[in-house]
């Protein structure tokens, strides 16, 4: 047996001794002696508190619910003495709280939201807007309780938004909520547990622990031989017994407490039995936790008495508000019917007056924009029956208040509000449509003073009228005087709406035909359908393309398509150039990058002319719209034609434009990447149509770097040497193409690198024949040469998975001679359906295996015409399953180019080859040469830049035959006729060939400044 339990039987035998004043001093010493003893135990608990305190451990719930129960007594108190600064500070913790993670993850689990919350955002978002609306109270605050004030509005309104619908709910029945709430609300002390002794994980309340220590205190003996460190009950009761009666009280105490022992091991046993379920299962919860000593002592459970519930009352309650809701609903309806009448009543005056009285209200402090776009929709929809003249400029400052509804420039115009404006632009150009002549349409015009007198219909009230009609009576007795409004023509009193309606009768009836039919708006219908397209670009930015939500989105593009035709038409009608040309550039944006295979699925198979369409709306911007927006046409029109495989005519077009030089100074970002966008299109174009060195040099910019994404606005690029700020990263989000005009990248990449790989390999056989002579061969391709080296520096290299990994493989299947299986890698390629056109994959297919035999046998003659003396015609077309004629013309333009030297023996159908050896003053020779020409190319474009004439001449443009073609200045006449048209065709390809090495390079630099 331990010392500690020894020595509370020793004191517990002593007082029951019949000894006096001896044998309770020994009593003290030996209760001294065991205080001492019991030391060494007590350090392990908390010597300020009592074994029998009672701990209540508290489920999570109970301690979130708990917590935002205090945040809201103590916001409660605030509002009482209307301290708002520390309503703001308690809202903020509160709402804190409850955004957590880990509050949110505990309320979720039990049943959602609380309903005293509700109540309480209820009533605080009530007592806000009743502070706000006592203007004269607001005036005496200080400055920062008015501050305080304000920003709870904001606060309460954005945060409010989550709890909506609850509130709502709320706010229609009160009443049966809160029934529900006392029928329902969660006894959160049935979650409470008992524990004597003390945990890590016990949640004890101040007011508890005070509690159990009164009563621990008046329950405790009078006597004072009891020291704080002693904390069971068994040594405090021996120690009254001891010190208070003689021998037999003694004894008959010591009894009693005997039985008093024996009946508390009773209890413990009871309890212990009644609470063993409970207790095991908390044994691995809270109590889990406890350690030591305090693990294994008497637990007391709190038995609470079930509360009985009032069924009664809470039928009547729900019956009581079932019959309120049906009263409001009735009222409602009611009020409605109301309503309907005085709509009925309504005159084209009121409605002009109410208009001016909402739009009046626009931009000021505290307005709602929501609310005045609810006003002006409803307006709007009764303004029908009063014509167009009264429809017509209700309908446009119904649009300016939906555009007021997106804040910055990163917002865009929800889905819904955009689908409305876009309704409401229809009903407007279909009303400007209406008519069978010229003369009996429509047309917008801007309001003057006068209208917006008309509008206002006496707005300003009474008071303006009178010191109108009084004429030069004093201020003083403008108030005291009633004037009463007479009809001139009647002679009976009329109000002011009924005059303001009179007067626009009359005013009506006194225009003339083409006054009327001429609606005076404020506002300009292009720029809404330009702000209109600029929101739904946004909108195609913002949603996840990969999303359903992309899709639908799409299928608005059509509708506003045919309401840019409307619109253009209209500016046609009325002679307004510029605006129509705008429109036109928009109607180009919407349509030069779909194929007309994909325009005939839309259309339902109807067969649309896209390329005369676009012809058409291109050629009228270069007549009559802005620098830009010439520039941006023509990079449409050549984006078209390329796309359609129309290489010539997109080629052409960009070399008479001389946009591969200018485009620098363009100074638009969006500009230069739809020039990226139509070179990219353009190298595409090209390797469709086997011409793989036009193909090479149009990709070749755009791929040479590891930022094609950021050039094409096709994603952002992240460069780990060069960090962009916030508004850099938002400029190039805003910048974004649309995901469903993106160009595959991966076909790009493919493209490219085929394209260098024809152009090469050959060069890279003709460099090991040539390695031995020391002349130097240009390297074509160093984003091929650097792809192909490390592939071959790899150690281990498996089978392909990427489409770098199959070209490269391919690359050195055909070094080896080995065409078929390099054939076999291209053409397999999954990166060609997405190419498209009917058949386009089997002739992208066939074009590969033609260049792929052309490149071997160039590649076999290059690397083994040194080991042989003649070849045979017929040997070759066997070795590369080509025809006579394609190896004879193939063979001699290599001779005539000086690639290899040989000569044809005709009779025998073979190719005799020469050994000749250049020597080391030809080998300079030709170096010098090609460094002058390198040299005369570098100057001709640096005088081309410091002149800035750029082959322009004043006073001439353009044409060719019967199609003019107008650019961007006066220049230089290149009139084709007859003979003419082989020098034209070197100068197209000469001017070509600088596009593609030096004007023509993307703008990498700039678009990244």
């Amino acid at each position: 047996m331990s010392r500690f339990w020894a020595a509370n039987e020793s004191s517990s035998e002593e007082s029951s001794s019949d000894e006096s004043s001896v044998s309770s001093s020994s009593s003290e010493d030996n209760n001294r002696k065991v205080a001492n003893a019991g030391n060494r135990w007590l350090e392990f608990s908390d010597d300020s508190d009592s074994e029998e305190e009672v701990r209540v451990v508290k489920s999570a719930k109970t301690r979130t619910f708990e917590s935002l129960e205090e945040s809201i007594r103590k916001v409660r108190n605030a509002m009482k003495i209307k301290d708002y600064a520390t309503i703001q500070s308690n809202y903020e913790d509160l709402m804190k709280t409850v955004s957590s993670s880990k509050s949110k993850a505990i309320i979720e689990m039990h049943g959602g939201v609380p309903r005293f919350f509700i109540r309480f955002l209820c009533d605080l978002e009530d007592y806000i807007m009743e502070r706000k609306k006592d203007k004269a109270a607001f005036k005496k605050l200080s400055a920062t309780q008015g501050r305080a004030l304000n920003r709870m509005g904001l606060t309460l309104k954005k945060n409010n938004k989550t709890y909506e619908k609850l509130m709502k709910e709320y706010r229609e029945n009160p009443t049966l909520l809160e029934d529900e709430e006392e029928g329902q609300e969660p006894d959160l002390d049935n979650e409470e547990d008992v524990v004597v002794g003390k945990s890590k994980s016990a949640v004890v309340s101040d007011d508890e622990s005070e509690d159990e220590s009164d009563s621990d205190e008046s329950s405790a003996s009078s006597s004072s031989s009891s020291s704080s460190s002693s904390s069971s009950s068994s040594s405090s009761s021996s120690g009254s017994s001891s010190s208070s009666s003689s021998g037999d009280e003694s004894s008959s105490s010591s009894s009693s407490s005997e039985e008093d022992k024996s009946g508390s091991e009773s209890e413990w046993e009871s309890s212990s039995s009644s609470s063993s379920d409970s207790e095991s299962d908390v044994e691995e919860g809270a109590y889990s936790q406890l350690k030591g000593r305090a693990r294994w002592l008497k637990k007391n459970t709190v038995v609470k008495e079930k509360v009985v519930k009032d069924k009664e009352g809470r039928g009547k309650a729900r019956a009581e508000a079932k019959a309120a809701a049906a009263l409001a609903k009735a009222e409602l309806a009611a009020k409605e019917e109301e309503t309907k009448e005085n709509e009925e009543e309504l005159s084209a005056a009121v409605l002009n007056r109410k208009c001016k009285e909402v739009v009046m209200s626009r931009g000021r402090r505290g307005t709602d924009t929501r609310e005045i776009l609810k006003q002006l929709e409803k307006l709007s929809r009764l303004s029908v029956k009063f014509g167009p003249r009264v429809e017509i400029p209700i309908l446009m400052h119904t649009i300016t208040a939906q555009f007021d509804l997106v804040k910055t420039l990163d917002d865009y115009m929800e889905t819904p509000i955009w689908k409305s404006c876009i309704e409401h632009l229809e009903r407007v150009a279909s009303v400007l449509e209406d008519g069978d002549e010229q003369s009996s349409k429509y047309t917008l015009g801007l309001a003057n003073t006068e209208d917006d007198d008309v509008m206002i219909g006496n707005v300003l009230g009474k008071g303006v009228n009178k010191m109108k009609d009084v004429g030069d009576l004093g201020a003083v007795n403008v108030a005291a005087t009633d004037v009463e409004l007479l009809n001139p023509h009647t002679g009976e009193p009329e109000t002011e709406d009924e005059r303001a309606e009179r007067l626009r009768l009359e005013k009506e009836a006194n225009m003339t035909e083409e006054e009327r039919r001429t609606i005076p708006v404020v506002g300009s219908l292009s720029l809404f359908m330009n702000r209109l397209d600029e929101e739904y670009i946004k909108s195609l930015q913002r949603i996840s393309s990969h999303s359903v939500d992309y899709i639908v989105r799409l299928r608005d593009e059509a509708q506003l398509v045919k309401l840019l035709t409307k619109v253009y038409n209209y500016f046609i009608r009325v002679e307004s150039k510029g605006e129509a040309a705008e429109l036109a550039l928009r109607r180009i944006e919407h349509l030069y990058y779909c194929h007309d295979t994909i325009v005939d699925k839309i259309n339902g198979g109807d067969i649309v002319d896209t390329a005369k369409l676009i012809s058409d709306l291109c050629t009228f911007v270069y007549q009559e719209g802005t620098d830009r927006s010439k520039t941006r046409a023509m990079l449409c029109h050549i984006y078209h034609h390329a796309l359609h495989d129309r290489f010539l005519e997109a080629r052409d077009l960009l070399l008479m434009s001389h946009l591969q030089d200018n485009i620098a100074n363009v100074g638009d970002v969006s500009t230069m990447i739809l020039f990226n966008r139509m070179m990219t299109t353009l190298g595409l174009a090209a390797f469709r149509l086997g011409r793989i060195w036009d193909a090479h040099q149009c990709l070749s910019e755009i791929c040479s770097g590891k930022n094609h994404r950021e050039l094409l606005a096709q994603g952002l690029s992240s460069n780990r040497y060069t960090e962009k700020s916030a508004e850099e990263e938002k400029a190039e989000k805003r910048r974004q193409v649309p995901y469903h005009q993106h160009i595959n990248l991966d076909l790009i990449e493919a493209c490219h690198l085929i394209s260098a790989m024809f152009l090469e390999v050959p060069n890279m056989a003709a460099a090991e024949e040539d390695a031995a002579s020391s002349r130097r061969v240009k390297i074509i391709s160093r984003i091929f040469r650097k792809q192909y080296d490390m592939y071959n520096r790899q150690v281990f290299t498996g089978p392909p998975e990427q489409i770098r990994d199959y070209i490269m493989c391919a690359t050195k299947a055909l070094i080896k001679g080995d065409w078929k299986t390099c054939a076999q890698l291209l053409t397999g390629l999954e990166v060609w359906n997405l190419v498209p056109g009917d058949n386009a994959v089997e002739q992208i297919q066939k074009m590969l295996i033609e260049k792929i035999k052309l490149v071997g046998l160039r590649t076999f003659l290059y690397a083994y015409s040194a080991h042989y003396d003649s070849l045979s015609l017929g040997q070759l077309c066997d070795m590369f399953d080509l025809s006579k004629n394609e190896v004879h013309s193939n063979v001699s333009k290599m001779m005539i180019n000086r690639e290899i030297h040989a000569s044809w023996d005709q009779p025998t159908e073979t190719i005799v080859l020469r050994k000749v050896e250049a020597s080391s003053l030809q080998i300079l020779a030709l170096q010098f040469a090609e460094k002058t020409a390198n040299l005369v190319e570098a100057n001709e474009r640096l005088l081309d830049a410091r002149t800035g004439n750029f082959y322009f001449r004043e006073g001439e443009s353009y044409k060719q035959g019967d199609q003019h073609i107008r650019g961007f200045g006066q220049r230089r006449s290149n009139t084709v006729t007859g003979a003419g048209a082989g020098s034209r065709g070197h100068m197209a390809h000469r001017g070509h060939r600088r596009a593609g090495r030096g004007g023509g390079r993307t703008q990498r630099g700039r678009h990244r400044r």
